[in-house]
């Protein structure tokens, strides 16, 4: 087992850590399943520079329809020195984002599904440990929700950066306030551009119907009240 492997193993040690979750629109699953690939949202759109969007866009890609979301706002004050809200957000529009648990992949899926309650929403489940070392050279990890913003930024003990992220091959090595330093400091898993062969690491395919899930996925399907909380499902 080489250093990679070995930072892997201790990453997805914990029960709790052993599945990586992707949120997504219901509607995006056949375009996933048919590329059998996540891809950022600048790869999608890449004329966007780092400006906001400020409402979902609808993308074409290769004939296959794809919803990309609207950006959280995020404050100048959130940002470190040196790097503007729109530099920052170039450089995480070029990564696909991961939860590293399902609690926090929750709290992603039911702030969308209470700000859009007539959509239909996904999360794909994957098998953590292979899709980091398929991913190895691309994963960034970081200790904080990056795309959005505190309730108080002015407050806040951290700055938004490119700084913030650090690669497997660092993890443990970097310790500086900014990133994780051990796995349970560890908020988001992000994938540089493109998310690969993903059919192959589908643990879950958790949707509101089987109609959401293209056919080559329904053996994975949950329905996606099996996901949440009880306290959403009776809302």
């Amino acid at each position: 087992m080489n250093d990679i492997e070995e930072t892997i193993a201790l990453i997805t040690k914990a029960s709790g850590r052993r599945s990586a979750y992707h949120f997504t629109r219901a509607s995006n699953l056949r375009g996933i399943a048919h590329f059998d690939s996540i891809w950022s949202s600048q790869h999608l759109l890449p004329e966007s520079t780092g400006e906001r969007r400020t409402s979902r866009e609808e993308v074409s890609y290769e004939g296959t329809p794809i919803t990309v979301n609207s950006h959280l706002r995020i404050p100048e004050a959130m940002m470190e020195a040196g790097c503007s809200v729109e530099e920052f957000r170039n450089f995480i529009d070029k990564h696909i984002f991961f939860w590293p648990t399902k609690r926090d992949c929750l709290k992603m899926l039911t702030t969308y599904m209470r700000r859009e309650p007539d959509e239909a929403f996904a999360v794909l489940e994957f098998e953590a440990s292979e899709l980091l070392l398929a991913h190895k050279e691309s994963v960034r990890l970081s200790k904080y929700d990056s795309g959005s913003s505190p309730r108080f930024p002015k407050s806040c003990n951290y700055r938004k950066s490119p700084a913030m992220f650090v690669s497997l091959a660092d993890f443990g090595r970097r310790t500086d306030h900014a990133v994780p330093v051990k796995p349970s400091e560890i908020k988001e898993i992000l994938i540089e551009e493109q998310a690969r062969s993903i059919t192959r690491l589908l643990r879950s395919v958790y949707a509101p119907t089987q109609e959401h899930v293209p056919l080559a996925w329904l053996p994975n399907y949950q329905p996606l009240d099996r996901l949440l909380p009880i306290n959403e499902t009776e809302a």
